[in-house]
């Protein structure tokens, strides 16, 4: 092995051989364990969230492989309707070219260009970040097998009435001119105003002021509403009222949607462009009057003088005209959620448009079933109620889009506005008894992504084609053992599989669904480009200049104050770039910050933290490899040193630990229990404890303390393989030859189980507990002292009981190698000055005389006691408090009573030293 742990020199080397091995791939042999992988955006790279998803999917997989599982990770990518258009349409602009300009057909080909020769830099990260996915079946949901299985589920929901067109309100992206989902809209809080306009009543006999954040959208009002309850309105309710700027009346109407201590009480109804005033349009059978184009300039429905102008540019005109009218009553600051789309910015319109929508009463009623019956578990449970609760609420599923990328919707009309829905144009015209000469036109729409990736799990594995579905293993890998993915989809992707795939296959297409946080950065932020606290995992794994990470934060930042303020953030957190820190350091640290939490706060320290660990691991390896070199063994060693039988014991416990955490999905306690193992009883104690063996006369306990120091370190190379898969793949070649272990990859290794350790040796780890305690306190007195960790020292030992006694005796050796001891005697009489330190009822001391300034340590001794003499007369006075004691939280009480205690018992063990120094 080399000197030092270079991981750009392995991480290369090892994926390539795994991936041409064929090791990834399933082999149909032993118990079926399935990933779907969620298929990210084509048009994407891996960030944070995709890095730390797939360190724990990889993980699972890894870990059932190398149990005998027959693993199969299924992985692909997603077309992503209007990322992809975006992409292509900014590329083509750099050619003087446009979408329309190309047309439907010219442009969809640049698309397939683009994604050939650039749409598949996500998947080339995914290998970087050791993805162990089946790649011979890696799917785009745009594939042939894919969209067959969506136009197939598009027809049959059809004819079954669950998908129909109709006149709804959707989240229209003005720029886009297209509807788009829930998740496509970012809402935040901006600056904003609250107008007041006076609506006068058509009778003459007064006004209601009418409180409102989108003036401009009073040219589409109804109906004024006030809450049934509020006596201030209730002689008005029947009544009407005229709409001001217009020629028109609407009704008073009583709703207890309105918020009675919101401004006036009175609340403008506007169907056609709010949620919430659709709701109770439908409640009231209220007309919808639509005032903006796609563009959202105001249309035809709105008075002339206004017709054409931008929202905004109408909304000054609109105040205006309030003001000269004397309708504007007041205009004041409001704070208010802003709905942006997230690929364009601009604020996103409620807007009332025809599209095509899955009823979801019944699918979703029956997707509620299966997971309140257990046939699909949510891991951590508490998920159980979000998703209890938005199936229990839930609206049509709207699933047009105005785009040209994608699954172009399988329906057909005729000049006189008839819908025909078919497989394609000639099933459409011999079901329907139509004529060649019968022109019909196909609908221009596609279906959203979700849609398409709703039957991932199913489609993958051939559905609906009887020969893809064998050739794929359908009935062997559906359903899948666990879905990992973020909390944020759980309504758009995670329902909507268990719908779908139920609906169509009377399977669930996974049994746990194993919800993730969201990645934030080290102080709880959200990752953003407008925060410039994005942090790339390839940089973390590559390392980064600063210069080129000042480059990539403030690139395409409108606003030179905002790139000043990141840059300015980014040279104090990051002075000197981003250190390489590998794949597996990274990896470390995802798996040790996923808690059952909500959000996973990401610190660069962590990684360096880990980084450290591979590091300790690949020295630790080294240290073995030399102290074992012409040697070699096979199978379990027979320990002949109470060190060997006490780290066989912990390896023991770690097995059984990380088989319990990774069946409870807590990778945070799996890390911790193999880093805690593998640096601080491996690495720190075993390896120091094996040298008095190793370097003895006695040749049997030299063997068998090298066997077992090779068994321990291969057993955790592969404990700890799923989580750092290079770094354990590189050393485990080195040290396997040296067991008689053959094989290709240690990923095709048999991964420990608890029942392969079977040696009861209980007492040589409370023997080796004992003596690692007194080496601790004694390191603890040198540091203390300033003593010199290589210079040799008396010890003299003081009380303690038989097993004491015994325990000296036996470990003299040991204890005298690992202390730097000169001599141990048991004290008879007077101690001299002496450092003191206390092992159960054994006292270690070590006598100080000509080791260090005894004047200058009794002055620091009296400058500590006189410190704690204070914190202790601080406490007294705290808890001598009746209002303290009694008014203060009882956690803090019992704390300040335990720091008392605490206290209290170093100052006396001081004075002790105090008085030994002096004598």
């Amino acid at each position: 092995m080399d000197k030092s742990f270079e991981p750009s020199t392995i991480e290369s080397k090892w994926y390539a051989r795994w991936e041409a091995s064929g090791c990834f791939k399933p082999t149909g042999q032993g118990t079926p364990y399935t990933i779907m992988l969620p298929p990210p955006n084509v048009t994407g790279t891996l960030h944070m969230g995709h890095a730390f998803q797939h360190t724990l999917q990889d993980a699972l997989i890894r870990y059932h492989r190398m149990r005998g599982f027959d693993t199969l990770w299924q992985v692909g990518t997603d077309h992503a309707g209007i990322a992809t258009e975006m992409v292509v349409a900014r590329n083509l602009a750099l050619e003087n070219l446009t979408r329309e300009g190309l047309g439907r057909e010219k442009f969809i080909e640049k698309v397939w260009e683009w994604k050939q020769t650039s749409g598949n830099t996500i998947t080339r990260q995914m290998r970087r970040l050791g993805t162990s996915g089946d790649w011979s079946r890696e799917r785009f949901t745009m594939d042939e097998g894919l969209s067959k299985a969506v136009i197939e589920t598009f027809v049959r929901l059809y004819e079954e009435g669950l998908i129909y067109r109709g006149q709804r309100l959707v989240n229209w992206d003005p720029v886009l001119k297209t509807a788009i989902s829930d998740l496509e809209v970012v809402n935040e809080e901006e600056d904003g105003k609250l107008w007041s306009i006076s609506y006068p009543l058509a009778d003459g006999s007064g006004a209601l002021v009418v409180a409102t954040t989108r003036p401009e959208t009073l040219l589409g009002d109804v109906a004024v509403a006030v809450h049934p309850e509020d006596e201030r309105y209730t002689q008005w309710v029947g009544k009407r009222v005229k709409l001001p700027l217009t020629d028109r009346e609407i009704p008073i109407i009583a709703d207890a949607y309105v918020d009675k201590a919101f401004g006036t009480g009175c609340v403008k109804i506007t169907p056609a462009h709010d949620f919430n005033d659709y709701a109770v349009g439908q409640r009231h059978s209220l007309p919808m009057i639509n005032i903006f184009t796609p563009e959202a300039t105001l249309n035809e429905n709105a008075p002339e003088k206004y017709r054409g102008l931008d929202r905004y540019v109408a909304r000054k005109a609109v105040l205006a005209d309030l003001t000269a009218a004397g309708l504007l009553v007041e205009e004041k600051k409001h704070k208010l959620q802003v709905p942006r789309g997230d690929r364009t910015g601009q604020v996103i319109e409620p807007y009332l448009t025809s599209q095509w929508f899955v009823k979801m009463d019944s699918l979703a009623k029956r997707g509620l079933e299966l997971v309140e019956n257990g046939s699909v578990r949510f891991v951590p449970e508490n998920w159980i109620s979000t998703y209890r609760h938005w199936m229990g609420n839930i609206q049509d599923w709207c699933i047009s889009r105005q785009l040209w990328w994608g699954h172009r919707i399988p329906a057909w009309y005729d000049a006189s506005g008839g819908i025909f829905v078919g497989r394609d144009e000639a099933e459409v015209r011999a079901r329907h008894g139509l004529a060649a000469d019968v022109a019909l036109t196909r609908d221009s729409d596609v279906l959203e992504t979700w849609f398409s990736s709703a039957l991932w799990s199913h489609g993958t594995l051939g559905w609906p084609d009887p020969e893809l579905m064998r050739k794929y293993g359908y009935d062997r890998y559906l359903p899948t053992s666990v879905l990992v993915t973020g909390f944020d989809i759980i309504f758009f992707w995670v329902a909507r599989m268990i719908m779908m795939t139920d609906h169509f296959t009377g399977k669930v297409p996974f049994r746990d669904v194993y919800i993730t946080g969201l990645v934030r950065d080290h102080e709880g932020q959200k990752m953003s480009k407008a925060k410039g606290n994005i942090l790339d995992p390839i940089d973390i794994i590559d390392g980064i200049t600063l210069e080129a990470l000042l480059a990539k934060r403030t690139s395409g930042l409108m606003q030179p104050q905002m790139a000043q303020k990141i840059e300015k953030a980014t040279r104090k957190e990051f002075p000197n770039g981003i250190a390489a820190h590998g794949t597996d350091a990274l990896r470390f640290t995802f798996a040790s910050l996923a808690t059952h939490g909500r959000d996973i706060k990401f610190d660069l320290k962590r990684a360096e933290g880990y980084k450290a660990f591979c590091n300790k691991l690949w020295n630790a390896a080294r240290f073995a490899l030399m102290n074992c070199e012409g040697f070699t063994a096979s199978g379990s060693p027979t320990p002949k040193t109470d060190a060997e039988r006490w780290i066989l014991s912990r390896l023991a416990r770690t097995v059984r630990e990380v088989e319990a955490q990774f069946a409870a999905y807590r990778f945070d306690l799996v890390s911790q229990a193999l880093y805690e193992f593998t640096w601080n009883e491996y690495c720190d104690w075993f390896l120091e404890l094996a040298k008095p063996a190793l370097t003895g006369g006695d040749s049997e306990e030299a063997h068998s303390t090298r066997h077992t120091l090779l068994f321990v370190l291969e057993t955790t190379l592969r404990l700890l393989h799923p989580l750092i898969p290079f770094i354990t793949e590189e050393i485990w070649h080195a040290v396997a030859p040296k067991l008689g272990l053959t094989g290709e990859s240690i990923s095709t290794q048999p991964y420990p189980e608890p029942k392969q350790f079977s040696g009861d040796y209980g007492r040589a780890e409370a023997d080796i507990e004992w003596l690692k305690a007194s080496v601790s306190q004694l390191r603890r007195i040198r540091s203390e002292m300033n003593i010199s960790p290589t210079r040799p020292v008396p010890l003299l030992l003081q009380g303690g009981g038989a097993e004491d006694r015994e325990r000296i005796q036996r470990f003299q050796a040991g204890l005298s190698f690992l202390a730097r001891l000169e001599s141990i005697a048991w004290l008879e009489g007077e101690a001299p000055a002496s450092a003191t330190a206390i092992v159960g009822e054994l006292r270690l001391l070590m006598p100080l005389a000509g080791l260090i300034d005894l004047s200058a340590e009794r002055a620091r001794l009296e400058k500590e006691m006189k410190r704690l003499e204070g914190d202790i007369a601080k406490c007294n006075t705290k808890l001598g408090s009746e209002t303290f004691v009694n008014n203060a939280p009882a956690a803090v009480v019992a704390q300040e009573r335990q720091r008392l205690t605490d206290w209290t018992q170093q100052l006396a063990t001081l004075r002790e030293q105090h008085r030994r120094l002096g004598a």
